[in-house]
């Protein structure tokens, strides 16, 4: 039975690592993906029922501005904004900030979603080649020992 339970904790800590390794590479293309994607369409339509009042509706406003870069010097821009606006067309809410994150969230754990499955695929396979290659650890040790 104690074998049992190493086993299950041995493939628990495989399954932890390979999802850790795959969630690296796929949570940065998640996140940058979010990132050119939070002024968008779909991302304004499915924030907007979320952050704008009963009664109103999302779109996305842009306008020119101007950033800095890495060496200090102003360069043109453009900037988005979440805008809420009634029946009326008065605006009624406005978001520049939050609705960006909560996208770059959203993808995020999307993202850990899609790292999980492999991990499961490719948990087995790793848990092999590891044991082969603590096997052969531990058979040069041995081996070390023997001629002593």
């Amino acid at each position: 039975m104690k074998s049992a339970k190493t086993a299950a904790r041995y493939r628990c800590v495989v399954w932890i690592i390979v999802f850790c390794v795959l969630s690296l590479c796929i949570l940065l293309v998640a996140s940058m993906t979010g990132g050119f994607t939070s002024a968008s369409g779909l991302a304004m339509r499915t924030l907007g029922s979320f952050i704008c009042p009963d009664g109103s509706t999302a779109r996305s406003y842009s306008y020119a501005t101007t950033t800095t870069d890495e060496f200090g010097n102003r360069q043109p821009g453009t900037a988005y904004v979440l805008q809420c606006v009634d029946a009326n067309g008065k605006i009624v809410k406005q978001d520049p900030v939050v609705y960006a994150f909560i996208w770059i969230g959203i993808t995020a754990v999307i993202g850990f979603i899609v790292a999980a499955i492999p991990a499961f695929a490719f948990a087995a396979p790793a848990g092999v080649l590891i044991g082969r290659l603590f096997n052969r650890m531990k058979r040069q040790i041995e081996d070390v020992h023997l001629f002593q």
